[in-house]
């Protein structure tokens, strides 16, 4: 799971568990949702969350009328459509207009830079984390959830880690 330790703490699985109260973030309410049917160990793969650069960048570039319509459109997509969406090439293709139009706001300045990096930072981690989980535990299968915004990125480290050094059989689930 895409998550830190922080990100389902002790007191929201215990409002989950007791009163049925859904976390806010999408991939942690579906593996909820996934429980009510399915025991499972939960186990979060991220060392840190994402850099106050991220969050200044956001801001930055959230002024932008054109990248609101673009994030008005995937929100919509996304509420109408679900998983079929969050998880279709539309999306991917929607991810990386809006990264394309953020990178030319920003023009390549130094909190681009550093996002960039931050981001590397913050994904490369989780796949190196899953590995190394996987060859300490015994289980015969797993899903891992990211947020839309690294599926392509991390489909591809998945794929480079896989020939220089995996031994794990993935299923990319697609729309």
């Amino acid at each position: 799971m895409e998550a830190i330790d922080e990100t389902y703490s002790e007191y929201e699985n215990y409002l989950f568990s007791t009163y049925g109260v859904f976390h806010n973030k999408l991939e942690i309410s579906a593996i909820q949702k996934y429980n009510y049917n399915t025991f499972f160990q939960y186990v979060p793969v991220c060392e840190n969350g994402l850099s106050d650069a991220f969050h200044k960048k956001i801001k930055l570039v959230s002024q932008n009328t054109e990248l609101q319509k673009l994030i008005d459109n995937f929100n919509y997509l996304a509420a109408e459509n679900g998983f079929g969406f969050l998880n279709s090439l539309e999306c991917i293709n929607l991810q990386e207009e809006m990264r394309a139009l953020e990178r030319r706001i920003l023009n390549n300045n130094e909190v681009d830079k550093t996002v960039k990096a931050d981001i590397e930072d913050y994904e490369k981690p989780m796949i190196q984390n899953i590995y190394a989980y996987c060859n300490n535990n015994h289980f015969s299968s797993a899903i891992f959830m990211c947020g839309a915004a690294h599926r392509k990125s991390i489909i591809q480290k998945i794929e480079k880690y896989e020939k220089e050094q995996g031994n794990l059989s993935w299923t990319i689930f697609e729309n």
